[in-house]
């Protein structure tokens, strides 16, 4: 009977640090992580590690129940695969032990927190969206996203200035030093 870790964080700046301490603490043999986004596609490689790894009778353990997806549907079929498997759950921050008994309480406490992750999610997502969508209605068109424009609006009057007199596509990437596509790309937008 092994117990094995298994600590996610959901971006790359994110530290997991103080989920290994606690893991390491609690005796795991083996510690799987991952820092990735909380979508279950990106969080199948790791699982799916982990889950080949597992043998029957061991434990698995994470801090919170929430470390195994973001969404109620990812924690609940890890969860379904480990006890498929006869593999003891815990999270140590929430006090779940499977491995004691098949405690119906602690089942139902599952199915509470993965709900929770979920409605804390979509939250997030909701705010997110909302905010970007007021900045965009105020006018602050870098809350569309995506990758910074290459010309300042002062720069793109200019070139369009200088297209417009006959100035060609080599000279213009050299005047403005970028490519000579990005020039293109610019003198399409503006249809000169």
């Amino acid at each position: 009977m092994a117990k094995i870790g298994y600590a996610r964080v959901s971006t790359q700046g994110q530290d997991l640090t103080e989920q290994l301490n606690a893991l390491n603490a609690f005796g795991c043999e083996k510690i799987f992580t991952g820092k990735h986004s909380g979508k279950a596609e990106n969080n199948q490689q790791q699982l799916e590690e982990l889950l080949d790894y597992i043998r029957e009778g061991d434990q698995v353990v994470v801090t919170k129940f929430d470390r195994l997806g973001r969404s109620l549907s990812q924690c609940l079929q890890v969860f379904d695969k480990l006890i498929s498997k006869n593999i003891g759950f815990i999270a140590l921050h929430q006090n779940i032990d499977t491995t004691k008994k098949n405690d119906p309480i602690a089942m139902a406490t599952i199915h509470v927190l993965g709900l929770c992750a979920e409605l804390e999610r979509n939250f997030i997502v909701e705010r997110t969206q909302s905010g970007k969508a007021a900045k965009i209605a105020a006018g602050d068109m870098n809350a569309i996203g995506g990758r910074p424009k290459k010309l300042s609006e002062k720069s793109i009057k200019s070139l369009l200035k200088d297209l417009k007199k006959g100035l060609s596509l080599t000279e213009a990437a050299k005047k403005y030093e970028v490519s000579r596509s990005t020039i293109s790309r610019y003198k399409k937008m503006m249809k000169v």
